[in-house]
């Protein structure tokens, strides 16, 4: 959320930014509606007032009269209030200055490639058919169990799943990443501070029926309402949290080749990282979450790219993502895929969630700041387990399973169980 003083001051820099989003936001209405807030909130605070000297004077008349006559203008202000938290709900945040332009991914940049693609003597095949023939993957039956996009792994890809997981947490607890395995449900309030729309035509996450709660599409939200409505302390920063979680999401709309098998289903599990920093430090926190993501995938020896992502494509909480994408062989022609980003939302989530830290100045006093939040993936377990299955598979219809994985599969290749 942008403070509305802040769109008042940069007015034209923000509809540049919504220009350069393509978001349309009326920021005169905007305007307006604040105006009307300030003029309410001074009857207010004078009704308030009158009131205080009536009640000296025990003057009953005049005392109902200012009484009605407050209650009239407290709602009138709750009202105005919350129409103008429904607009600034709607203003994305502030776009990072080095964010490439563009509509949409087709615009985005890419900025690196790591690995060699793999070559075949033979026709590759996808992860949907080598799940069946190696007994890794069974979308029939949890189509009919719980419906479409939905999927059971088996036999040695649950065992993938739990060695991807370990490996994740033993690379990055050497970095001083405290784990935590956050609740699957949070409350809408929580999950709007983030940045998810937990209700509504747009929103991609899960309600649970009779109760104030959303099912998370990703550990990002809890982990973003850990430290909800606290105050840090400026040497506890940076906060660096690791969390493993499933991620729903209802993926409206998603279908097509480029959504196949498991690359863009209802349900998958996934680690995450999310670190509280100061806001002097958010872009080299950024850069250090890439590295890891990057560290990650050099690990598994899975060719990739990194892509800056351009404005039109960007999330309204972010200031600056990057992508990392992942070869997959089985695509037409082959291409890259998402299988991790990670962006930099910097004091948009936290002013929402009202988290700030204090900031000790040259003259050893204190001020509140808000603090800058990020994210990143870590490994999303389904998209991962696409680019080794893809990548890793051999003419004789087995897979070799990366050397960094062999510590927690004790074998190093996967063939059909007999």
């Amino acid at each position: 959320m942008l403070d509305i003083r802040f769109i008042r001051e940069n007015k034209s820099e923000v509809e540049k930014m919504l220009q350069k989003r393509g978001v349309k936001l009326d920021l005169d209405h905007v305007i307006e509606i604040d105006d009307e807030r300030k003029k309410l909130i001074g009857e207010v605070e004078s009704l308030r007032h009158t009131r205080k000297e009536v009640a000296d004077k025990k003057d009953i008349k005049k005392g109902r009269e200012i009484k009605e006559k407050l209650a009239k203008a407290e709602a009138a202000l709750a009202a105005v209030e919350e129409e103008l938290n429904e607009y600034l709900d709607k203003v994305p945040n502030m776009l990072d200055k080095s964010v490439p332009e563009g509509k949409d991914e087709n615009d985005n940049v890419e900025i690196k490639r790591w690995g060699q693609t793999p070559k075949f003597d033979f026709k590759p095949l996808d992860h949907i058919e080598l799940g069946k023939r190696l007994d890794l993957i069974d979308f029939e039956r949890a189509a009919k169990v719980a419906g479409h996009k939905f999927y059971y792994l088996k036999n040695d890809a649950v065992l993938l799943e739990f060695a991807l997981i370990n490996y994740a947490f033993k690379t990055l607890l050497k970095e001083g990443f405290t784990p935590v395995r956050p609740p699957d449900l949070v409350r809408p309030e929580i999950a709007n501070g983030i940045g998810f729309q937990p209700r509504g035509p747009e929103a991609q996450i899960y309600n649970i029926e009779s109760e104030n709660l959303s099912l998370i599409g990703t550990a990002e939200i809890p982990l973003g309402g850990y430290h909800a409505g606290e105050i840090l302390g400026e040497k506890a920063l940076p906060l660096k949290y690791l969390g493993f979680s499933p991620c729903f999401r209802t993926e409206a709309g998603s279908y097509g080749r480029v959504s196949y098998g498991l690359y863009r289903v209802h349900e998958f599990d996934k680690a995450e990282m999310f670190i509280y920093c100061r806001p002097e430090e958010s872009e080299k926190m950024h850069q250090y979450i890439l590295s890891l993501e990057e560290k990650l995938f050099q690990g598994l020896e899975i060719p990739y790219r990194i892509v800056d992502i351009c404005a039109g494509d960007m999330g309204a909480a972010a200031a600056r993502k990057f992508d990392l994408e992942a070869w997959m062989p089985a695509r037409e022609g082959g291409s890259f895929g998402e299988v991790t980003s990670t962006s930099n939302t910097t004091d948009y989530q936290a002013r929402r969630l009202n988290i700030r830290y204090r900031k000790q100045k040259a003259d050893s006093s204190q001020q509140l700041e808000y603090v800058h939040t990020l994210n990143g993936t870590a490994l999303a377990i389904g998209r991962t387990l696409i680019a080794i299955l893809e990548n890793y598979q051999q003419k004789n219809g087995s897979v070799k399973i990366p050397r960094v994985l062999h510590e927690y599969l004790e074998k190093d290749t996967i063939q059909r169980p007999k």
